[in-house]
């Protein structure tokens, strides 16, 4: 590994820790590197980047139960089904043809853009009613479901995640941050050993940026952010755009790169 490849796996795996522990949708920066910058195969980079997110969201839940903000048995409970979802989900993802793979990467990316930029104040409010109730079955299987998309792809399950435990725990944005964190935390693993079994994983570049992952989730769980949060929507947005113009052809970013 050059010192450039070092550089560009830590920084970009701050901005990705940074924005997944505050939302979500940090995924896209950290595959788009290790496919366009670093030459993997989409397959493992997908399964080479649960390394740097394992690692970002075991430091963000440990600073979130230091602040005491995690509900860690709510979050068990919707975590449980969650990793069933995700080993099916990776099993999926494991098998499917890397074309196939990127085309799905490139549609949900830009679906993924209607959550961040359609008003999600108006489904993230709090309901306190919903605090106190036990976890029904059909918000089970919602997470059931949810961590089967997880284990696909992971790319914009912070916003998935947020607006199912919001609505369907009343928990404000923050304790429900933490919680999604922490859930993220329990599947994460359990995907990844299902990359690692079908050996779709770069261990070396996978610690490098997780490096930056660490970091970015240190920053994002101890400081609120009031401000930047319009910058970190469109820098999401630029790298949407790109990464859906090379995959279907529009562009040539390794070529560009090489240059």
């Amino acid at each position: 590994m050059t010192l450039y490849e070092i550089s560009i796996l830590i920084i970009g795996g701050v901005f990705v820790g940074f924005i997944n522990t505050l939302a979500g949708g940090g995924s896209i920066i950290s595959l788009s590197i290790l496919m366009y910058v670093m030459g993997l195969p989409a397959g493992m980079a997908n399964g080479t980047n649960r390394i740097a997110v394992m690692l970002q969201t075991f430091t963000a839940t440990r600073n979130f139960k230091k602040q005491n903000v995690l509900d860690w048995r709510k979050g068990l409970k919707l975590g449980i089904p969650s990793v069933l979802g995700s080993i099916l989900g990776a099993w999926i993802a494991v098998d499917i043809q890397e074309e196939i793979f990127e085309k799905a990467m490139a549609v949900i990316m830009i679906l993924m853009l209607v959550f961040i930029f359609y008003k999600p104040q108006l489904w993230l409010k709090g309901q306190e009613e919903l605090i106190n109730k036990k976890v029904s079955p059909f918000l089970m299987f919602i997470f059931f479901l949810i961590g089967i998309y997880g284990g696909f792809i992971h790319v914009g399950i912070g916003y998935l995640l947020l607006i199912s435990i919001v609505l369907g725990t009343g928990y404000d944005l923050v304790k429900a941050n933490a919680i999604k964190v922490f859930i993220v935390l329990l599947y994460i693993p359990f995907s990844l050993l299902v990359f690692m079994y079908n050996h779709q994983v770069n261990y070396l570049y996978g610690f490098v940026l997780a490096i930056g992952n660490i970091i970015g989730a240190l920053v994002a769980s101890k400081f609120a952010i009031k401000n930047g949060a319009n910058f970190v929507r469109w820098v999401i947005f630029v790298v949407v755009i790109i990464i859906a113009a090379n995959i279907f052809g529009f562009i040539n970013i390794k070529e560009i790169l090489q240059k």
